[in-house]
């Protein structure tokens, strides 16, 4: 039977993530230290730790069929490659930041000035669209220190929390874009791969709703039940269940966790009571 051959970064946040979800999917994998390949034990499934520069090309060339990698990463080096599922884990921004004493109004002020960045591809497209033009200096490795020696004028890097821009006197001033762990596949499949990453996709977006998701318990005085379903849509719709006392029911439901604290007022304005909050491991639809 055919393996499916993911690629993940070697280490660091985006590693430890991705396996995390692989884990939660209930793929077990035989980790050992140090090791570049290991094979799942419950999951036609392969893993192989790689650079996260390198997996675009990895994938081109047939070596895996699909991966876990940063969006900046795939817009940099994969553009050709698609975005099969987004992860919503590893969240940054791309973006410029400059001295913090230098002025800057827009685009225009870094003419004729040097860029350092180990994004070359998405500076000149982002240069390109605004009808400017970027002079590049390609970096790997710490971009944020290119303008305290001297270097360059300005740079293009990711941008998570920003403390590593404050402690080298830098601020950001402009959002190239955002970026977000996803998945992403080789440009073909065999049928049997394909059936394979369906199965796992089907995890995955269990588990990725389960994640952003509230199960939510709450009484309600049945008088104010229509208004109060209103706000919990739920799956399909709440379940709605009579109380021992009465004039009162229970309702259940699921709410996004991005919406959660402004369901919560609105039910506590309509009369919901005894509201209870529970997380969801998982949501198969």
């Amino acid at each position: 039977m055919s393996k499916l051959k993911i690629a993940v970064q070697k280490s660091g946040r985006l590693n430890e993530e991705s396996l995390d979800l692989l884990k939660n999917c209930g793929i077990s994998i035989d980790n050992g230290k140090d090791q570049l390949k290991a094979e799942a034990r419950n999951f036609p499934m392969e893993v192989l730790y790689l650079r996260n520069g390198d997996i675009p090309q990895y994938l081109r060339d047939g070596v895996v069929d699909i991966a876990i990698l940063g969006e900046n990463t795939l817009i940099e080096k994969g553009s050709d490659l698609p975005i099969v599922e987004r992860l919503g884990f590893s969240k940054c921004k791309v973006s410029i930041a400059v001295p913090k004493n230098a002025e800057y109004n827009s685009i225009k002020d870094l003419r004729g000035k040097k860029i350092a960045t180990s994004y070359p591809n998405t500076v000149n497209q982002f240069f390109e669209k605004k009808g400017e033009k970027a002079d590049i200096h390609v970096i790997n490795g710490s971009v944020e220190i290119a303008p305290n020696i001297g270097l360059s004028h300005a740079i293009v890097d990711i941008v998570s929390s920003g403390s590593t821009l404050f402690k080298n006197n830098l601020k950001e001033v402009e959002v190239l874009f955002k970026s977000e762990a996803v998945l992403t596949s080789a440009p073909e499949l065999t049928e049997e791969k394909q059936a394979i990453l369906d199965k796992l996709l089907f995890r995955m977006k269990s588990v990725l709703k389960g994640k952003n998701s509230k199960y939510v318990l709450l009484n309600a005085p049945n008088d104010r039940l229509d208004k109060i379903v209103n706000l919990l849509p739920g799956m399909k719709s709440p379940t709605v269940l009579p109380l021992a006392q009465e004039g009162w029911s229970s309702v259940h439901s699921v709410i996004n966790k991005n919406d959660f604290w402004e369901v919560i007022d609105e039910l506590k304005a309509n009369g919901a009571e005894g509201i209870l909050v529970c997380p969801i491991e998982k949501m198969v639809l």
